[in-house]
């Protein structure tokens, strides 16, 4: 989640020096912006505290594709929340459906808008935001929920115990 004042931050993913200099001026006002050049290195900067608010991949690397490090973020506890928006050349249906199997939660097409960037980087950080919100607003009401039961518990417990105390033996 975003706390307090910190700028969302934004992990960009290419092999492509040229794609990440581009996206990082495109963001970098409204976002802090880091960038990993390959998926084991971008890996590991998912996991680095304070960890990324949204993570734009790319799928045509060499060694670990997209494919695969969006697979290992999903599975990771840690960081399957983060969303994952692939921006890529692959522009076949078969493609696309493949990333959003996987878990990403937005695709866009190289060559990229830059408006488009904006625009769906800009909506899938504000739908982080409210889910994380609704995740904590949920954790409250389960700790409230729990100590209501248990307060409801003892009661019915002391009803019980004055009910079966006056009846005559």
């Amino acid at each position: 989640m975003v706390e307090g004042d910190r700028k969302p931050k934004v992990l960009i993913v290419d092999d492509t020096p040229e794609n990440i200099q581009v996206l990082m001026e495109t963001l970098k006002d409204q976002y802090t912006i880091v960038a990993a050049i390959n998926g084991e290195k971008a890996l590991k900067m998912a996991v680095a505290e304070p960890r990324p608010d949204l993570i734009l991949l790319d799928i045509m690397m060499p060694g670990m594709d997209g494919y695969e490090v969006c697979r290992r973020l999903k599975a990771d506890e840690q960081v399957q929340h983060i969303p994952i928006i692939f921006v890529t050349a692959k522009t076949e249906v078969e493609d696309e459906t493949l990333g959003f199997e996987l878990g990403a939660m937005d695709y866009i097409s190289k060559p990229f808008s830059i408006p488009v960037v904006k625009a769906r980087v800009k909506a899938h950080l504000e739908l982080k935001i409210l889910r994380d919100l609704e995740a904590i607003q949920r954790a409250k009401l389960e700790t409230v929920l729990g100590i209501l039961n248990s307060e409801l518990a003892e009661a019915a417990d002391y009803v019980k115990f004055l009910l079966l105390s006056d009846l005559p033996d």
